[in-house]
């Protein structure tokens, strides 16, 4: 390990505490942990106001960086060494002291059309509900589809899906790359 890291002491990893978020944090300890053997990971899962805040749109609450304050608190706060996060919701400028220093291989950038229904967007009758978290997917549907209602979907990848599941939506779209984790 570098001399910035003393040798023996654990790596707190900040994270939120959502499947995909412990997901990502794993994936990056496990890579540490492969590059500097008897490295000592912990992860310090945390809930965002992102998290709570599940019934507004996040251009309307603070954007996503509503995802990101309580990870760069705990670091500023020495309660953690780093943070994992996904980096379309990473702020573009850091609080003093705070910075990127590593960017993952991208995953899967497609979105995903998932309908307990139909099997595309040019199926869905006049006045079908299409939820998405997302203003560009948003803003792309209202263009193609003006017919189409268009709501805010937020919370988790299974959240989301119990939502369509549960008749909230006639299909919803989202990244491809959270299915598959």
């Amino acid at each position: 390990m570098s001399k910035a890291f003393p040798e023996g002491r654990v790596l707190r990893i900040a994270t939120r505490a959502s499947l995909l978020a412990l997901w990502q944090a794993e994936f990056v300890a496990a890579e540490l942990k492969k590059r500097n053997p008897g490295l000592e990971v912990e992860l310090v899962k945390m809930t965002t106001r992102g998290d709570q805040l599940l019934d507004s749109p996040l251009s309307k609450i603070g954007g996503k960086a509503l995802f990101v304050k309580e990870l760069e608190v705990a670091m500023l706060e020495d309660r953690a060494d780093i943070a994992v996060h996904s980096m379309k919701d990473v702020p573009m400028q850091f609080p003093d002291g705070l910075g990127l220093i590593a960017i993952l291989e991208g995953d899967d950038p497609h979105d995903a059309f998932v309908s307990n229904k139909y099997g595309n967007l040019d199926q869905m009758p006049a006045g079908a509900v299409v939820g998405t978290s997302s203003l560009r997917r948003e803003t792309q549907v209202r263009e193609r589809f003006p017919a189409l209602q268009v709501k805010t979907l937020r919370g988790n990848i299974h959240t989301r899906l119990k939502k369509l599941d549960d008749g909230e939506y006639d299909a919803i779209i989202l990244a491809a790359s959270g299915l598959k984790r």
